[in-house]
């Protein structure tokens, strides 16, 4: 995330945290669960998107979409779409494991209802 946030020069993403007790005020019509079982993304248009294609969605927005595009490809689509699920399962358990902290949510970048009002 931080990565993506320094390449992100013309502010084309907007990061939500999901853990603010702002979130479902601002949000009502989301459900919390399904946001925070996988990554997603809305549109300008206003659709959904989650997983890896949001992922290589990001990338792409900020000139790196080269990096993640194999994992869109047909054939290894869908087992990357499996290992995201797995790893999106299991993230927090697998972060512990990794570095020996707890780890709730990415710090947040903005109040949800700043986002919405945009």
């Amino acid at each position: 995330m931080d990565k993506l946030k320094e390449l992100d020069s013309k502010r084309l993403l907007v990061f939500v945290d999901i853990q603010s007790s702002l979130f479902a005020e601002c949000y009502p019509q989301l459900n919390w669960q399904q946001l925070n079982a996988r990554i997603h993304g809305q549109l300008p248009d206003g659709r959904m998107i989650s997983g890896l294609d949001v992922t290589y969605l990001a990338w792409k927005l900020v000139g790196k979409g080269w990096v993640y595009a194999p994992l869109r490809w047909w054939g290894i689509k869908w087992f990357a779409n499996w290992c995201y699920v797995f790893f999106a399962r299991h993230r927090y358990r697998i972060s512990y494991l990794l570095t020996g902290e707890k780890r709730l949510a990415e710090s947040q970048i903005c109040s949800p209802c700043e986002v919405k009002r945009r």
